[in-house]
């Protein structure tokens, strides 16, 4: 009787919460943020750089997260529906291109539309060959890159430059496409004016957090809001509706999924076909910013997108806030060089140091090892930053790429995919 009992209380017993995996609530987030904006003041008045925070370096963080976050949603979509789509790289190429051969001739707004429409074509036929077919995801999605490069090359010889052709004649080559018109911005009036001159004052977090704010509201692009949208939208359609729940059991459980009356096939290619749609947006955004297409304009960014989307544990909080790191380190190698990547070391360093804090705190097997690591990158830091002036021009160039290296395995330890991810399903499996 006794054993019975006992082994009914160890049963109904909660299982101990394992240390080190603490769930970000969103008062902690907002709090990690605030800390983040005061340590990057703190930085900005150490150094002197004022390149640091200033709203010209967040509006080119913003313009150069989009495309990134577009094509990392894109990939949430699909991989939360059981696919993994290594393709959208190739789904960006066909927006770019459907945004430069439709833009030049109707205009910016009808590009965006070209783009979407090209890029839910990429991903309607990675559905076909994964879902239909059953081919392997990683060897339909390499194809599928390789597939549209060859494509959008051979469609720019034969429509923008032909001789004779009224393209050619507007102004496009085997290269890249004739321009098209500019897409107006939106300026918040009075608001944009008034931050920019608390900007100019550099007071210490006040003037910073001024400059932030002006890059939201000052010439930012329509599709850099209608990107916000979709970001909140993905979060309620995805974890809020019946449709996102019947999604996702796709990537969870397509056997369950399918005895419950969930017609499989269907969510996956609709998951694709939205996927596809939003790496195309994002190239059709890469297009109509510089008022033409051209080639390899997408420079890898649907690989980033996929790896911010790692990063963001498969959630649209996470890939916007991958996103928005790269594209705010992008922006530092664009608009402030090497001056301005050398004040990012100590920034840099200052976090290392909370990393090895956190990590010795956890409790985690293997943290020691970790925080000591992490130290000494630090400590080599500081040394880089007290030698120097300014950093070379070739590791200014690999400071995004070398930031998403460091992000992605400090997070790894916290990632959880959907389960039957990237696992081939046929229909009836589960009778």
């Amino acid at each position: 009787m006794s054993t019975t009992m006992s082994a009914s209380k160890n049963a109904s017993a909660k299982p101990a919460a394992p240390r080190g995996k603490r769930k970000l609530s969103y008062p902690l987030v907002l709090l990690l943020i605030a800390g983040g904006l005061l340590l990057l003041s703190l930085v900005r008045a150490v150094t002197g750089d004022e390149q640091l925070s200033n709203s010209q370096q967040f509006s080119s963080a913003l313009g150069a997260a989009v495309p990134i976050g577009l094509a990392g949603l894109g990939g949430l979509w699909a991989e939360r529906a059981g696919v993994i789509n290594i393709g959208l790289e190739g789904m960006m190429m066909l927006g770019t291109f459907a945004a430069g051969w439709i833009g030049w001739q109707y205009g910016p707004w009808a590009a965006i539309l070209a783009g979407i429409i090209g890029g839910a074509l990429g991903g309607l036929l990675h559905a076909l060959a994964t879902v239909t077919f059953g081919v392997d995801h990683i060897v339909s999605g390499v194809a599928i890159n390789i597939l549209a490069l060859g494509l959008v090359r051979y469609l720019a010889k034969l429509w923008f430059g032909a001789e004779g052709s009224e393209a050619a004649a507007a102004g496009g080559n085997d290269k890249q496409s004739p321009p098209m018109d500019s897409m107006p911005t939106l300026t918040v009036p009075g608001l944009a004016d008034g931050l920019g001159s608390i900007e100019k004052h550099h007071w210490f977090l006040v003037s910073d957090l001024a400059g932030i704010l002006r890059a939201l509201v000052h010439e930012v692009s329509w599709v850099t809001v209608l990107t916000a949208l979709l970001f909140v939208g993905s979060f309620f359609v995805l974890w809020r509706s019946s449709f996102g729940l019947r999604l996702r059991s796709c990537g969870e459980n397509p056997v369950a999924a399918e005895s419950l009356g969930v017609n499989v096939y269907t969510y996956k290619y609709a998951a694709l076909a939205i996927s596809g749609a939003l790496a195309g947006l994002g190239g059709a955004f890469l297009a109509v910013g510089v008022h033409i297409y051209q080639e390899n304009q997408t420079g890898g960014r649907g690989y980033i997108g996929l790896a911010t989307m790692i990063f963001g544990n498969w959630r649209p909080g996470g890939v916007a806030m991958g996103a928005g790191l790269f594209g705010f380190m992008d922006a530092l190698r664009v608009v402030g060089g090497g001056t301005t990547v050398h004040a990012m070391l100590l920034l840099m360093a200052v976090l290392l140091v909370a990393l090895a804090v956190w990590k010795l705190r956890s409790g985690v097997r293997g943290a020691r090892i970790q925080a000591a690591v992490s130290l000494v990158i630090a400590v080599l830091l500081v040394l880089w930053y007290a030698l120097t002036d300014t950093v070379a021009l070739e590791f200014v160039e690999m400071t995004p790429y070398v930031t998403t290296l460091l992000v992605l395995s400090l997070a790894a330890q916290r990632l959880r995919a959907p389960r039957a991810i990237g696992k081939s399903y046929r229909r009836g499996e589960g009778t």
